[in-house]
């Protein structure tokens, strides 16, 4: 049940966001609270023994849409867990006027060969033929990560982990002043 759910979200998520139906709504809010909210959902979710490890550093209060940035955290943590069986580590940092989110595992890894299309519709890397999945999840993320005006990178070794980095601008401390 868990798995086609997951299936139906990304078939949704894909759809709403070819269409045009996503609009980001902005607000102010304190980016750690929210994170570990976030963290807290996705615990129940991971492999026995797993679990994640966040830390931040900077500014508190982020502007950002916080259903995209949910949506963004739910695939990369969900994909952490999923290729590996060690701790997840998740860092976030925010100042000059950029959030920097860093999602860590210590699984399978990704070749460099795989790394090329890693954001492409449907894509699945060759070392996950045996874990389900639809090859949608790091799509999604690469369009709403684009749609924030920002930028996801990966730095990944075969065998030894994948390390997401997602860096997402922020307004001037004068533009936006209210916490949500």
């Amino acid at each position: 049940v868990r798995n086609l759910t997951g299936i139906l979200n990304d078939f949704l998520s894909m759809d709403k966001l070819e269409t045009g139906a996503v609009k980001a709504n902005p607000v102010m809010f304190d980016l750690e609270e929210f994170i570990r909210d976030v963290c807290d959902q996705l615990t129940p979710t991971l492999k026995k023994g797993q679990s994640i490890q966040y830390q931040h550093s900077g500014q508190n209060h982020a502007y950002l849409d916080k259903q995209i940035l949910n949506n963004i955290l739910f695939n990369l943590i969900s994909n952490a867990s999923k290729y590996s069986d060690q701790p997840i580590e998740m860092d976030t940092s925010l100042s000059n006027g950029q959030l920097l989110i860093t999602v860590r595992d210590r699984g399978i890894g990704i070749s460099e060969q795989d790394q090329k299309h890693l954001f492409e519709k449907f894509f699945r890397s060759k070392s996950t033929f045996n874990i389900p999945g639809t090859g949608l999840g790091l799509n999604i993320v690469k369009k709403y990560t684009d749609m924030m005006e920002g930028k996801i990178d990966v730095l990944s070794v075969l065998g030894e982990g994948t390390t997401f980095t997602v860096k997402l601008k922020q307004p001037q401390k004068n533009e936006k002043n209210t916490v949500d």
